[in-house]
């Protein structure tokens, strides 16, 4: 699913191996660019999806700071990159937000159901994709896989 496996592993250290000069700069981020390959399902099929993820300083206690780098379609996922996925935000009304016990394990789990089972027309970013779904599916359809041949190959 990910090519990120390597770097999650390091997930653990990142809470536990943080100098006291690295812990003093609030600035310092660590940042990770990977890529989500979406699998046989769905409307995103095939397409391979460039996320980055900005791990704070004061990360687990406040989220990681996620963007996705190639351009889409998607309810979701405005075309500048901006995610809607209730898990990155710290403070959520539905419980379902940030708390300290998630791991970027989590993160990549939510990103990669935002292109299955989470896929939500009902509430989204992305009012014009959402709208255009609603209005013509095959249309929507085509336009996603406009958008995976031009952007995420």
């Amino acid at each position: 699913m990910l090519t990120l496996a390597s770097k999650l592993k390091r997930d653990d250290g990142l809470k536990g191996s943080r100098t006291a000069a690295a812990s003093a700069d609030s600035t310092r981020r660590v940042s990770v660019r990977d890529k989500l390959l979406v699998k046989d399902e769905g409307y995103y099929q095939g397409g391979r999806f460039q996320f980055e993820t900005e791990v704070p300083d004061a990360y687990n206690m406040v989220p990681p700071k996620v963007k996705c780098l190639t351009r889409i379609w998607h309810p979701n996922i405005t075309e500048t990159g901006e995610i809607c996925l209730s898990l990155l935000r710290e403070h959520s009304i539905d419980g379902t937000g940030w708390a300290p016990t998630r791991t970027l394990k989590d993160v990549v789990w939510g990103l990669n159901s935002l292109f299955t089972d989470l896929l939500n027309f009902d509430d989204p970013l992305n009012i014009e994709a959402a709208e255009h779904h609603l209005r013509d599916k095959e249309d929507f359809r085509n336009k996603v896989d406009d958008y995976i041949k031009r952007y995420a190959r």
